[in-house]
């Protein structure tokens, strides 16, 4: 993501970052070649929001980087009346998606962000599974006229498919195609639900997988292009509001056969204990076998 902004900001001399005073290794390059559109806002996050939108009302096109708590929010208000409320191309990149700062805590947890971000109008989400996705959404993210939340995790996730597939914005990525059975796997549980694809294929169970870095817009036309009997989601988030929730919202108003489905998420309860975001998921019911058992009993019962 560094570099690509560094790209930009030399051919658009309209492209501005900010930070929260974090992210220094990461954009170091940004700042030493553009040191006058580099701004560190310190830890005020409502400001450094305000200051962002007075930019982009000026034609700047604006970055803004932080922790995924803190650029959500800590700047909610903010960010629903100066940026949503009057549609500012304004990029809001998110780091540490889910369990990804498990060590410091639920403060640094991101598990509401993709249910407070998807309910404002005019704002588009995408959750990159990897930094693939990332980069190649980059280009179409920056030509966005209104806003746009980008949620990461720790920028070291694996890319478990081919780096030549086809990404597109708005648009499932799909991996594995079948008829009727899909497994759909959101943001950075990718890793979590390419193994679940793997040991469900190994068990004999044929079931398709599809990767879904935009998660606003959906893309509908994917979803009711086939006549489901199985869906499968999962996702380092809370079920209530996450892409489980707004994908079975879909299926239920829009198509008309019976169809199986099931959300892999985080239960309705705040997580008290510290540890790896990989310890934190399993406790939190989202290891890979404890999917695979709840999917394969489903096939078998």
């Amino acid at each position: 993501m560094s570099n690509f902004l560094c790209t930009m900001a030399e051919k658009d001399p309209s492209v501005y970052l900010l930070v929260g005073d974090l992210g220094f290794s990461v954009f170091d390059g940004f700042r030493d070649q553009f040191p006058t559109r580099f701004i560190n806002a310190g830890i005020a996050e409502q400001n450094m929001i305000g200051v962002a939108a007075g930019m982009a009302m000026m034609g700047k096109r604006v970055y803004v980087y932080s922790i995924i708590p803190f650029v959500t929010m800590r700047c909610f208000e903010q960010v629903r009346i100066d940026i949503c409320y009057q549609n500012l191309p304004i990029t809001l990149v998110g780091v540490g998606g889910g369990f990804s700062y498990g060590p410091m805590g639920v403060t640094h947890q991101a598990l509401e962000d993709i249910a407070l971000m998807r309910c404002l109008p005019n704002m588009t989400v995408v959750a990159p599974a990897n930094k693939y996705e990332t980069e190649m959404l980059m280009p179409a993210i920056h030509a966005l006229q209104g806003p746009c939340y980008m949620r990461l995790a720790s920028g070291k996730e694996s890319s478990w498919y081919p780096e030549n597939t086809p990404v597109t914005l708005g648009k499932v990525v799909e991996l594995v195609s079948h008829p009727s059975r899909i497994l759909v796997v959101a943001g950075n549980a990718g890793a979590i639900g390419f193994s679940v694809f793997e040991k469900l294929k190994n068990l004999g169970i044929d079931i398709g997988l599809v990767s879904l870095p935009t998660i606003k817009p959906l893309d509908e036309d994917y979803f009711l292009s086939k006549s489901w009997e199985a869906v499968f989601t999962v996702e380092e988030h809370f079920l209530m509001g996450g892409v489980g929730e707004t994908i079975s919202r879909l299926i239920m108003e829009k198509c008309p056969q019976k169809v199986v489905f099931k959300a892999f998420g985080v239960h309705d309860q705040y997580c008290h204990q510290k540890g790896s975001r990989a310890y934190l998921a399993s406790q939190s019911g989202l290891d890979v076998d404890s999917v695979v058992h709840a999917i394969s009993v489903t096939f078998k019962g």
